[in-house]
């Protein structure tokens, strides 16, 4: 399987052969993981990131009430825990949101990333970066918008990075979420998600069939998310 970093971060800058094959070489198993399944637990100590090839992953707390929350949500190519590599143990799980392929990337391996090609640890670092500017953007969502702008605001999000690693059709995407997971990621009850999401069909800004998405007025919809995309950090320039 091709490694899909690889394409994410050459969205950003040009990778260099030698950096490329660096990359190709620490992915040297993967395994499938099923919906649901939790991909790291919570303070466990870890010696290896997850790297995910296919799939949608979740950073999540479960409150004592029993209640999640999704705090960030990975697409393919994202590594979901490049931050462990130098926290060795994560204050959250990360959970599968659909059947995945990962890769376990020994930590051991990024060290040498990181002692020899300096301009790829820049870029690793950049999507690190990147991880807390999306989250900054999250908290600004949910506690200065209104539900239709978070789910917006959500939407223009998901349908850049996903056109950014190929995986959008025009002005659609796959996004395989129900509405009680879509609560989970934007502090909302599933009625409420649901009075929302029809909102924004009837105001034709959006189509969404089964877990497609067809964004039918982009400005419309920038304009009731405030979506200004400068955070994704989706020019390509030398870094």
């Amino acid at each position: 399987m091709p490694n899909p970093l690889i394409q994410k971060l050459e969205a950003r800058d040009t990778l260099l052969p030698g950096e490329r094959e660096a990359l190709e070489r620490i992915v040297v198993r993967s395994r499938t993981c099923r919906f649901g399944e939790i991909m790291v637990r919570e303070d466990e100590h870890l010696n290896e990131s997850t790297l995910l090839l296919q799939g949608f992953a979740a950073r999540a707390k479960t409150l004592r009430n029993g209640k999640r929350q999704i705090v960030a949500v990975h697409v393919t190519g994202d590594f979901v825990d490049l931050h462990s590599f130098v926290l060795k143990r994560i204050d959250h799980s990360i959970v599968a949101l659909t059947p995945c392929r990962i890769a376990n990337v020994a930590h051991r391996d990024l060290e040498a990333i990181t002692e020899n090609f300096p301009h790829l640890t820049r870029l690793l670092w950049l999507s690190t970066v990147i991880d807390g500017a999306i989250h900054r953007a999250w908290l600004a969502a949910m506690g200065g918008r209104s539900a239709a702008g978070q789910l917006a605001h959500f939407i223009c999000e998901m349908f850049l990075r996903l056109k950014a690693i190929g995986h959008t059709d025009g002005n659609s995407m796959v996004l395989p979420f129900t509405q009680p997971e879509l609560g989970d990621i934007l502090g909302l009850s599933s009625v409420h998600v649901n009075r929302v999401l029809q909102g924004l069909r009837s105001d034709n800004l959006i189509r969404w069939q089964d877990q497609s998405i067809t964004i039918l007025d982009w400005d419309g919809l920038t304009r009731t998310a405030e979506f200004d995309p400068t955070y994704l950090s989706l020019q390509k320039e030398p870094r």
